[in-house]
């Protein structure tokens, strides 16, 4: 049996203030950091052997994969960052709270702008400090390959090749492979993954950091998935994310 954990990085500052993050790279709290050791316990106790990691650019899912690693006694293994796997994008909403924006422009608005498929918030201008083009990390990617922002369907569609080409292939050296990435991104895999409609995906809510397990047959193909954990303990998690958006 292959295995593919995903797992979503712990609570950051901006997730506890309730600002829409996408490519701020803010820091884990303190809460977070607890977060990932406890991913990373609840891997270990189901014995989990990682051939190699994957995640993003951004440090809050660096450091959740780190304190994970560090759980498992795993630091040795292979590790590829990937900007593919970076969150979406928020455009001009990127720092604002969610609630506050909520208040001002409706809670409809807000869940569009959060969990639309195919509609993006207002772009970042071309000379806002916040544009990834003035971004060191992303000095060797193309400008036109940048976001400025994103909808769902616009980020699974810089993530999903990186999967199909990179990470899923994986499976053939290696028996047990970690992603450790964002909401959106991870979303947008999942969709892919069990076939979920563009409709559909706008209700999957990743609560942070709880392992979700896929796991494939011989010849790749998925057999189940599930997350690791309390199951009414996620259910209330799930529920709290969706509600970040309202008033």
């Amino acid at each position: 049996m292959k295995k593919i954990v995903l797992l979503r990085h712990g609570e950051s500052a901006w997730n506890r203030e309730n600002r829409f993050t996408g490519w701020t790279d803010v820091d884990l709290t303190d809460k977070g950091v607890e977060e990932a050791l406890k991913a990373g316990e609840l891997l270990k106790a189901e014995g989990f052997r990682f051939g190699k990691a994957y995640t993003s650019y951004l440090k809050r899912a660096v450091r959740t994969l780190n304190c994970v690693l560090d759980r498992l006694d795993q630091e040795w293994i292979p590790v590829e960052k990937n900007w593919r796997l970076n969150e979406k994008h928020y455009g001009v909403l990127q720092g604002l709270n969610k609630s506050e924006t909520a208040a001002r422009f409706g809670e409809e608005q807000v869940h569009i702008w959060r969990r639309s498929y195919d509609v993006a918030p207002d772009p970042l201008a071309e000379d806002d400090p916040r544009n990834p083009r003035f971004d060191p990390r992303y000095a060797g990617i193309p400008d036109e390959e940048l976001p400025r922002t994103e909808s769902l369907k616009q980020t699974i569609e810089r993530a999903l090749p990186y999967w199909q080409c990179v990470i899923f292939p994986e499976l053939s050296v290696h028996d047990e492979i970690l992603v450790v990435a964002h909401g959106n991104s991870l979303r947008g895999i999942i969709k892919h993954l069990k076939g979920i409609s563009d409709a559909a995906i706008s209700e999957l809510n990743l609560p942070t950091a709880v392992p979700y397990v896929f796991e494939f047959d011989d010849k790749l193909r998925l057999v189940k998935d599930y997350f690791l954990g309390d199951p009414e303990q996620i259910r209330k998690l799930m529920e709290a994310v969706a509600n970040q958006g309202k008033k």
